[in-house]
């Protein structure tokens, strides 16, 4: 980048701090070629794209993840509250901004002009026009005797969370399928604000998504850490990072489960779903819940993991491996699950390019996106992990890259785990609240490859180091839209094992 450009934005590390006074004002113009000068990299993604009030002006601010450089380009821009607020999209030139601008534009009444896509995202509470409700969502629609649609959702049979599929089709195969989020809020990023308190907020992080309790929890602590300038030691970067590839394996190994349900194949669905209890329960064992709620706090832990925790989870290791060795072989090389997986679902990786997709669905389009890697963290910074790319695109890869990533995370715990006996001081209890003053006019992000992929959390402070913002991104919000591009030309039948090849969060998104 060029020097006249390299004046237009700060730059701070992952899970760091920047001062608002360090990051350049631009104006729109210049943020607009700024940011799509940069997009023009395959190295340099957005990891954020946000607005909110800053006295009487509206302060936008972008986050660009730099994998080269291993920092994270931070860029602003503002508005004046005026009676038409309009800019130019970038979605035209980076379509992977559509989300962020559909959001901006929700929450703040902004038209981007141009942009091919200025629908809703989430119906939030406080969203700028209470007239657009979720019932008269604009479904895209061809007018056609040949065409018809179906719909499904936004309620399910069984436990599943809610959202409505719209299949535009012709006969059994689908041309388009447009999926309308929005029906739950708990008002995530308002009660950051409201709820003052670092239990609360803490327990708040482990609530935006249940499945992702630790990726989460773990974005926010390292976020008031850094803001707070609070240190840990490597005993505890390491437990963390531990239960992080936990949760990785239980997921994982859950969706192998669910996929096979999905294919009707009860042998691998028994098994990997039999699997996936042990690990759970590993974990309730050593923080006294399956998903890991408690396991992080600010400066600390009240679970540390003890000798007696490492012997248990050596050994649930090499049980685990017994049955899922020989079973995931048996069905990666049987011939009618991979009927049902082999191309069907597919996707390219200039698609997931365009899209932004991160984690898994980008690595199982031969994207090399993952944050452990490119922007370290935790014990990642000191023991690298292995993270692996598929070029097929499909049911199969998003299935296989599931086994090899939990192949991966059985090594890697292995290998944290002797080199945990190397550091024997104690981890600290966590810090109390009275005791955590965040840096003033501050804004601070912490990603996290949370088993879905990059979690990022942002939180900007005031004069008084009062929490004036908070902004959460799961990672779901990125992939949707593949779920959607992989439909295209299937047959209707097809879908559920597409949509359980992804595992999309409907709260993470919803918030």
């Amino acid at each position: 980048m060029d020097t006249e450009t390299s004046i237009h934005y700060g730059s701070v590390k992952n899970q760091g701090t920047i001062s608002i006074s360090k990051i350049p004002v631009l104006e729109y113009g210049n943020f607009y070629l700024t940011v799509v000068d940069f997009m023009k990299h395959s190295h340099i993604h957005c990891v954020n794209y946000y607005g909110y009030w800053y006295g009487d002006k509206l302060k936008f601010i972008c986050c660009l993840a730099d994998d080269l450089e291993k920092d994270i380009k931070v860029l602003s821009h503002e508005m004046v509250k005026k009676e038409q607020m309009q800019l130019t999209s970038i979605t035209r030139e980076v379509y992977a901004f559509h989300f962020f601008e559909r959001e901006i534009a929700e929450n703040f009444g902004i038209e981007f002009i141009y942009s091919p896509w200025n629908k809703p995202v989430r119906y939030a509470f406080n969203r700028a026009d209470k007239n657009k409700v979720i019932n008269n969502y604009p479904f895209y629609k061809i007018e056609s005797e040949e065409l018809h649609e179906v719909g499904v959702g936004p309620i399910h049979a069984g436990v599943i969370e809610p959202g409505h599929f719209r299949f535009l089709c012709n006969g059994e195969t689908v041309l388009h399928l447009e999926i309308q989020l929005g029906w739950q809020h708990r008002g995530i990023e308002d009660l950051f604000l409201r709820k003052t308190s670092l239990l609360q907020r803490t327990i708040l992080s482990e609530s935006i998504a249940g499945d992702t309790a630790i990726g989460h929890s773990a974005a926010f602590v390292t976020l008031m850490e850094s803001m707070g300038q609070v240190t840990i030691n490597k005993r505890l970067e390491i437990e963390r990072t531990i239960a992080l590839e936990l949760e990785r394996i239980a997921m994982h190994i859950g969706d192998l489960g669910n996929m096979n349900i999905g294919l009707a194949y009860q042998l691998a669905a028994s098994v990997f779903g039999t699997l996936r209890t042990p690990v759970i329960n590993f974990t309730q064992t050593w923080c006294g819940n399956r998903f890991g709620k408690g396991t992080n706090r600010v400066g600390g832990t009240h679970y540390p993991f003890t000798e007696e925790l490492t012997e248990k989870l050596i050994k649930l290791l090499d049980k685990f491996e017994e049955s899922f060795a020989p079973m995931s072989e048996h069905f990666f090389s049987l011939s009618s699950a991979l009927m049902r997986m082999e191309n069907i679902g597919k996707v390219t990786s200039t698609q997931m390019k365009l899209v932004g997709a991160v984690g898994m669905a980008a690595r199982m389009a031969n994207i090399k996106r993952d944050i452990r890697i490119s922007h370290p963290y935790a014990a990642y910074k000191d023991f690298e992990i292995t993270s692996e790319t598929l070029e097929n695109g499909d049911v199969w890869a998003r299935a296989y890259l599931r086994k090899l990533e939990i192949d991966h995370a059985i090594a890697y715990l292995r290998n944290i785990l002797k080199e945990l006996k190397k550091y024997d001081e104690p981890v600290p209890k966590p810090i109390a609240s009275s005791n955590l003053k965040l840096a003033p006019d501050s804004l601070g992000i912490s990603l996290v490859e949370g088993w879905r992929g990059e979690i990022c959390h942002c939180a900007v402070t005031d004069a008084q180091g009062e929490v004036l913002h908070y902004k959460v991104k799961d990672p779901s919000v990125h992939n949707w839209i593949a779920l959607a591009l992989s439909l295209r030309d299937l047959e209707i039948s097809d879908f559920p094992i597409n949509n359980k090849s992804y595992s999309l969060s409907y709260c993470g998104h919803d918030l």
